[in-house]
């Protein structure tokens, strides 16, 4: 059982990992690009297993690593602290707030290749990209409840995955392999994986099918489902 997870980021997803964390018997490393000083008040909030630190000492003192960053700051994730480390890759893209990529809005790569072409010595997994950090928390169950949730994960090396999947059972959700980060797109926002599949039915006329059903980029028409 992995010991500890080191949180690279400050996002919500990350918060709702980490208090996920806690309550499974981990301890906590979370950090950000501002400082751990910047921290102290989520770490206390969180309790004793949590704890603040900079990028690289939690990258140093975790077993697997959760990057819980923009998709726009991937390329500031230290690759050279992290060679060798697993990493889950919980990064969407969401071109209004990450800018222009036109290799991801033409299909030629995932959001998911481009941080492991970054950490090239590293072994990304996608995980936890897929809900929203409200239903990160609400969905986790334990193991023997026939509602239990299941999440997507994606990666290219089969140990690491295996790692992760061990780690996200322990975390209360189950998890299916859905192939190497080439087919990761399929959790990302606007696709049949996204949070939308682990929410309740949304009111008549609330909102169409079709706008949550498949990504609308171009994308789209370059992949099969």
């Amino acid at each position: 059982m992995v010991q500890t997870i080191a949180i690279i980021g400050s996002s919500m997803i990350g918060e709702s990992v980490a208090r996920l964390a806690v309550a499974a018997g981990y301890n906590v490393i979370i950090s950000n690009s501002r400082g751990p000083e910047t921290l102290t008040g989520r770490a206390d909030r969180l309790g004793p297993r949590v704890r603040a630190a900079t990028s690289v000492d939690a990258i140093r003192g975790g077993d697997i690593i959760v990057a819980a960053v923009p998709f726009s700051a991937y390329e500031q994730l230290p690759a050279d602290e992290l060679a060798g480390e697993i990493v889950i890759d919980t990064t969407n893209y969401y071109p209004m707030r990450d800018g222009a990529h036109p290799e991801v809005q033409e299909a030629a790569i995932t959001t998911s290749e481009l941080v492991q072409r970054h950490l090239k010595d590293s072994k990304v997994v996608k995980a936890l990209n897929n809900q929203d950090f409200m239903h990160l928390l609400l969905n986790a169950a334990p193991e023997a409840d026939p509602e239990r949730t299941t999440l997507p994960i994606a990666g290219d090396d089969a140990a690491a995955k295996e790692a992760i999947i061990e780690s996200l059972s322990t975390l209360v959700f189950d998890a299916l392999d859905i192939g190497p980060l080439a087919e990761s797109w399929r959790s990302e926002p606007n696709t049949q994986l996204d949070v939308h599949r682990y929410v309740p039915d949304l009111p008549a006329g609330c909102m169409s099918n079709t706008s949550i059903s498949r990504r609308t980029s171009a994308a789209d028409s370059n992949r099969n489902l």
